[in-house]
């Protein structure tokens, strides 16, 4: 009997080694390096470089690596290989002259399984060349990258400047205001209407917004794009994504359902309006992707990125200005002197404002709030320097290395506004920045987000002057999700 157990034993211990060998050799088989592949670390069975990996600060970990194993270097995350461009000579060169090799996106396994290959982020090939002119050619109508837009946006930073003098200068957390009064620009251009600061329930819809950007940065989100059929089945804070942006994609539905009930053909309103103008126009094309389904991921990809990276950067530039009050009162007295204080600052202003638009120039430099561009994907073959990189390979610019790139920035590390100013002290331009990206997935939002950060940001700073609660230092770290954003701070806003 106990020699029969042995037997037993031997057989399932053979099972188990045989399946461990399996398990192991057809991971390297799959996951080997190609050919002439650009190097990176070393990479353990099944997961890959997750154990170099820190997510809370994996933007200064892709520069470190570039220091090792030289300017284009690979990594595999996400659950497949990523190829990285490290500094801005490389990124631009790679991202304009090959811009047509690296016009797809990857099939992450999270993202894929809450919108598809749907909207205008995710999309690839034909859908997404449509949608994204389509998108650009609407917004521009409703007054996108042109003055018509912005009496809007000067409404909404009258709303924002009362809401902040409610707070009487007492300590406060601007996040939820500075996401409120950005999302209702964008809001105005996609539904048609704005939303009230006491909107609690638009208040918690931004707040999942916010959680669920941070969390598509954890460690979580990484292994459940390496192993889905795991990670389908265990809980975590991957379960909260999922759960997060159902909810936003829900309150998206009800709007474009609310829309559909009284839509005028003769009357567009809005983005959402419009689209369902399109749908009749091309019924006969069902690959551009002219159907609600699409509709309602398009409208959460504005609605989204049109809220969180510019109420980030603004979010950035008060605690820019509460940690350097001298190039605070520097803004102030050129705001003074250009707008004065009987009426809100304007675009036309902008040109004879050259030291308040190198400030902002310098906060969305500093804030890097896209540190690693999103990925994308090579839909060919290609060359990129020494290297072969085959078709699906994921590829991304490390924006961190452009923005700090210290070939390209007299002082990388420090706040300088003179980045941006002449030695005549007029506003210059720096080709090394490269906030929005480049090449032909360049953000389409950039003329609405350059409106806004002007826009708003010269209207706080004519109205209040923002300092840090009594006794409280401000600081500058960071939390890292998919953007980077201040940790949450406090300020007062001393109405001038």
């Amino acid at each position: 009997m106990d020699l029969l157990h042995l037997y037993e034993w031997i057989d399932i211990k053979t099972i188990l080694i045989f399946s461990c060998v399996f398990l192991l050799l057809s991971d390297y088989i799959r996951n080997k390096a190609p050919k002439n592949f650009p190097p990176g670390p070393w990479s353990l069975p099944i997961i890959g470089d997750l154990h170099h990996i820190d997510s809370r600060r994996m933007h200064l970990q892709f520069s470190e690596f570039a220091e090792k194993y030289g300017k284009i270097f690979s990594l595999r995350i996400f659950g497949q290989r990523l190829v990285v461009l490290d500094g801005y000579k490389l990124v631009k060169e790679v991202y304009l002259e090959q811009g047509d090799s690296l016009t797809g996106r990857p099939m992450l396994p999270l993202f894929y399984e809450i919108i598809g290959d749907k909207g205008l982020v995710a999309a690839t090939g034909y859908k997404w060349k449509q949608q994204r002119r389509f998108a650009l050619s609407t917004l521009r109508n409703f007054g996108l990258g042109k003055k018509s837009l912005e009496p809007s946006i000067g409404l909404e930073c009258t709303f924002l400047n009362e809401a902040i003098s409610n707070e009487q200068g007492r300590p406060f957390d601007p996040r939820s205001l500075l996401n409120n009064a950005v999302s209702n620009v964008i809001c105005v251009l996609v539904f048609g209407n704005r939303f009230e600061y006491s909107d609690n329930d638009f208040q918690s819809l931004l707040k999942n917004i916010n959680e669920a950007v941070y969390l598509q940065g954890g460690v979580c989100a990484q292994l459940y794009n390496m192993f889905p059929w795991l990670m389908r089945r265990v809980p975590g804070p991957h379960k909260k994504i999922f759960s997060l942006w159902h909810k936003v994609i829900g309150f998206v539905r009800e709007k474009v359902n609310a829309h559909r009930v009284d839509y005028d053909p003769s009357n567009p309103r809005d983005y959402i309006d419009c689209f369902f103008e399109e749908m009749e126009k091309v019924k006969g094309d069902s690959v551009a992707g002219f159907d609600v389904e699409n509709l309602c991921i398009c409208t959460l990809d504005l609605f989204g990125a049109g809220t969180e990276t510019t109420s980030a950067t603004l979010y950035w530039g008060l605690l820019y200005m509460m940690k350097y009050p001298e190039i605070q009162a520097k803004v102030q007295e050129e705001i003074d002197r250009v707008v004065g204080g009987s009426r809100q600052p304007s675009l036309l202003d902008k040109d004879n404002m050259p030291y308040t638009n190198s400030v902002i120039h310098e906060i969305q430099r500093m804030g890097n709030i896209v540190p690693i561009n999103v990925v994308r994907a090579a839909v060919e073959d290609t060359q990129i320097g020494e290297y072969s990189i085959p078709k699906g390979t994921l590829v991304t610019g490390n924006l961190t290395s452009v923005l700090f790139d210290k070939s390209e920035w007299e002082t990388p590390h420090s706040f300088n506004p003179g980045h941006f100013l002449d030695a005549e002290g007029k506003f210059r331009r720096r080709d090394a920045f490269l906030p929005f990206s480049l090449g032909k997935r360049v953000c389409l939002g950039e003329q609405l987000a350059r409106m806004e950060l002007f826009l708003f940001f010269s209207s706080l700073l004519q109205r209040f002057t923002f300092s840090s609660p009594a006794g409280v230092e401000p600081s500058l770290d960071f939390k890292l999700g998919a953007t980077h954003c201040p940790q949450p701070y406090e300020l007062c806003a001393v109405p001038r």
